[in-house]
Order: structure tokens, then sequence, then C-alpha cells
């Protein structure tokens, strides 16, 4: 089996409470799935990015896999384990 690589990208933003729930999820996750799955994350703050800031500032935090939007203000573990899954195949 071909592992493909994942891309998660959290947009958020600092001192979101939220976004800190966000990672944590990410992290368990990611730590859960193991060698199963190629993973990288990247975050964006909408501070640093106007466009951003236009489209998701009040969808924070937003988690977007592989460029499409996946989830917005909370995390669900086991769905995010399965989209990851679903995305590496």
């Amino acid at each position: 089996m071909v592992v493909v690589p994942t891309r998660l990208t959290l947009i958020g933003k600092p001192e979101c409470h939220l976004c800190d729930d966000a990672r944590a999820v990410i992290a368990s996750v990611v730590a859960e799935l193991g060698d199963a799955a190629s993973i990288s994350l990247d975050e964006l703050s909408i501070h640093d990015d106007p466009e951003l800031n236009a489209r998701f500032w009040d969808e924070i935090p937003v988690l977007m896999i592989d460029g499409r939007v996946h989830a917005i203000w909370r995390l669900d573990a086991e769905r995010l384990k399965t989209a990851i899954l679903a995305a590496t195949v």
C-alpha cells in the first residue's frame, strides 16, 4: 500500500483556547496513527494574512485537510482520524 502524505492546515490566532483545543486533538490523532499516515501540519494565523482574516475571522479554528475545510470551531478526534486515513489511500 502506498501512503500518500496528508497536509493539515490549522488556521487560528494566538491566545485562542479553541485553537489550543484543536492542536491537542490533532496531536492526539497524529500520535495514535503513528506510521499509518504521513502527515504534515502547518499553522497559519489570521493576524498574519488579511485574506485569511477576512474569510475565517469568525470561524477559527479552521482545520483544512489537503486544502479543503474539514472542521470549524471544534474538532472530533474520530472524524479527523477517519478523514486522514481516507486521504492517505
